[in-house]
């Protein structure tokens, strides 16, 4: 099973940016990477995904401009930069080999925890 590590989460002001990563001991390049994020009392929504080449990448509406997700394949691990942060963004931020419904898996990580709050 794959193993996947986020990290970069913390607390940061509104309009503050962050960089988050997840990590693998292994190859990522045949894998679409997604982040997904889970605010308190809600459900784990998707957030960005990228394709195993990185030629593709997608965003939630509410993210549009203001993350972008990439990766770095000599160091098995995909970013996700975050900008223009707003406190709606506070969540657990968690990365999967999967793109689209959090449903289709199973073995989460920890997850990264975000706080925008001044």
């Amino acid at each position: 099973q794959l193993q996947l590590v986020e990290s970069g989460g913390g607390l940061v002001q509104p309009g503050g940016s962050l960089r988050l990563s997840c990590a693998a001991s292994r190859s990522l390049d045949y894998y679409v990477i997604g982040w997904f994020r889970q605010a308190p009392g809600k459900e784990r929504e998707g957030v960005s995904c990228i394709s195993s080449s990185g030629g593709s990448t997608n965003y939630a509406d509410s993210v549009k401009g203001r993350f972008t997700i990439s990766r770095d394949s000599a160091k098995n691990t995909v970013y996700l930069q975050m900008n223009s942060l707003k406190p709606e963004d506070t969540a657990i931020y968690y990365c999967a080999p999967i793109c689209g419904d959090s449903h289709l898996y199973d073995f989460w990580g920890q997850g990264t925890q975000v706080i925008v709050s001044s």
